[in-house]
């Protein structure tokens, strides 16, 4: 490294702008790389996946006080800017971000999830002015929604403006723009004056984070910083609607449901089309929020039944978790009984962490009992059905 830039990153440490370098990184003989293929629309072409014998371990920041909030703001704004990717809390579930407007720092995210590249990434933003400056026009239905949800769990899909790089909408011309309401994200998108890719910080496909801990066990040694922000409190990701067809198409349910939608919109299209030539939007992959563990959704008349069930599928009692919500098993033959309150808001909040616990356990199977059909229990059924798919 030239001793200018050496001296010009020193400052940046000792300045509280840069992170020190680990010791033992520079230098390094090189690792062998996983290959990793992945679909754009216009063809096929490979993201290298991260190095399967990283060196890093992730530093997690605190923020229950002013000060500490203010530490972490000012050390992921600095990673944020030299192009690194950290995760962050939203008030949905955890998002691993890097700049929206920087190609190669959002195919990092890519290769530390080791997402599929046909799977877009939402955008977060802090303000109005800055989600119009993601998207080619503003109609008024935006106007509408964005005043009555924003902040909050609800995603807007919009044509994309030029800036937006074509990695963040698989080579689409939609974007998909939110402006979340938990207070940390926010602040740092205002101190880097950017907005944030920011899809869930897990590997791809399996169950969303919503502890920082989470985040640690999964990504830990991929990524420098995780922002320890608290439990996510809505615990499901947004809702997504696509507003620049008509009617509106509800791509991805979330807590802000149809019904509450349909208030605004007066009329809605449910689920994406049947053979979209691009996704629009994340949450639309067959297989989804899935655990470690087999999972599949029952219903049971009682526990003679469920003990039935879970035995035809060959695992020994004690590797079967059980989470119900209604019809509870008493039997300490089950490896685990979790109870998740018979209320969709609770219910979402809690499901995550459930699946994570179950999986930390050692599960073989998880057996989910089923949920109402429901507007308000529509997102949950619809994570539970990716996760079992």
């Amino acid at each position: 490294m030239p001793a200018e830039a050496l001296c010009s990153r020193e400052e940046g440490i000792l300045s509280g702008e840069l992170p020190p370098r680990k010791p033992g990184l520079e230098f390094q003989p090189p690792k062998r790389r996983a290959p990793f293929f992945a679909c754009f629309a216009g063809g096929s072409r490979q993201i290298p996946a991260v190095d399967e014998n990283p060196r890093l371990i992730a530093e997690v920041l605190p923020t229950h006080t002013p000060e500490l909030f203010q530490v972490a703001v000012r050390r992921a704004a600095a990673l944020l800017r030299a192009g690194e990717v950290v995760a962050l809390p939203t008030e949905t579930v955890y998002g691993l971000a890097a700049s929206a407007l920087d190609p190669r720092a959002v195919e990092r995210i890519f290769q530390v999830k080791r997402r599929p590249a046909h799977n877009p990434i939402i955008v977060h933003v802090a303000s109005l002015d800055m989600a119009k400056r993601c998207v080619a026009n503003w109609p008024a239905l935006a106007r509408k929604l964005a005043k009555a949800f924003w902040p909050g769990p609800l995603t807007l899909v919009l044509p994309r403006a030029k800036e937006i790089p074509g990695i963040i909408t698989a080579g689409g011309l939609t974007v998909g723009v939110r402006w979340p309401s938990h207070p940390f994200i926010q602040a740092v998108i205002r101190e880097c004056g950017f907005p944030l890719a920011a899809p869930s910080a897990n590997p791809s496909n399996r169950v969303s984070p919503t502890l920082a801990e989470h985040v640690q066990k999964s990504l830990g040694d991929k990524i420098r910083l995780i922002v320890d922000g608290g439990q996510a409190q809505v615990g499901l990701e947004s809702t997504v609607l696509d507003i620049t067809v008509r009617p509106p198409r509800l791509l991805r349910p979330g807590m802000i449901d149809e019904q509450t939608l349909l208030a605004l919109t007066g009329e809605l299209v449910l689920g994406a089309s049947e053979s979209p030539e691009l996704l629009r939007s994340p949450g639309l992959l067959r297989k989804h929020y899935a655990p470690k563990a087999k999972l599949v959704v029952w219903s049971w008349r009682d526990e003679a039944e469920l003990k039935m069930r879970s035995a035809e599928c060959g695992v020994r009692s004690s590797r079967v978790h059980i989470v119900a919500h209604t019809n509870i098993p008493a039997s300490v033959e089950f490896g685990r009984v979790s109870v998740i309150p018979h209320d969709a808001a609770a219910f979402a909040r809690a499901i995550y962490a459930v699946l994570h616990q179950c999986d930390e356990a050692g599960a073989e199977l998880i057996v989910v009992e089923a949920v109402p059909d429901a507007p308000a229990w529509r997102p949950i059924a619809d994570r539970l059905r990716r996760a079992a798919a």
